[in-house]
């Protein structure tokens, strides 16, 4: 009789831990990222590495912009920066400004002023367009950050 207890008792010990682990596994996989699918700062880190702002960081006016992109990301040392609020309004076209010798395929730093007005909604984007004057859609290319405002 004790050997039939135990064994009742391992069984419903092997099915706690099952069940267990599989509510942890769905608890945790539910949750959602941090970073969102459609962010591409970590996808494009070989043309373009933002440094400020994080994905995700709560900005406010005003916000520096900084990172580093290779050379042929400018043209005469700048490239276009847009900042949109979660329902693709623009609040601020701007231009990000090389700081060093632009004309290279190295990494050259960067750095671009955001003064906006803080918008009714709570998240947006910062877009990083690589600029592109000979308008030809082959050569564009650019970084979106979710961003959160306060």
């Amino acid at each position: 009789m004790s050997n039939g207890f135990i064994s009742k008792t391992a069984l419903i010990i092997i099915l706690i831990a099952v069940f267990g682990g599989l509510f942890i596994y769905r608890y945790l996989s539910s949750k959602e990222p941090l970073v969102k699918e459609n962010d591409q700062s970590n996808q494009k880190e070989d043309l373009i590495r933002v440094t400020n702002p994080k994905p995700n960081e709560i900005i406010k006016s005003p916000y520096s912009v900084r990172g580093e992109a290779r050379g042929n990301w400018f043209f005469e040392a700048s490239f276009p920066v847009r900042l949109v609020d979660s329902n693709g309004k623009i609040l601020i076209l701007t231009f990000a400004q090389a700081q060093g010798e632009w004309m290279t395929t190295d990494f050259v730093p960067f750095e671009s002023s955001l003064s906006f007005e803080i918008p009714e909604t709570e998240a947006g984007e910062l877009i990083l367009q690589k600029d592109n004057p000979s308008g030809l859609p082959e050569y564009d290319d650019e970084i979106v950050i979710p961003v959160r405002f306060r």
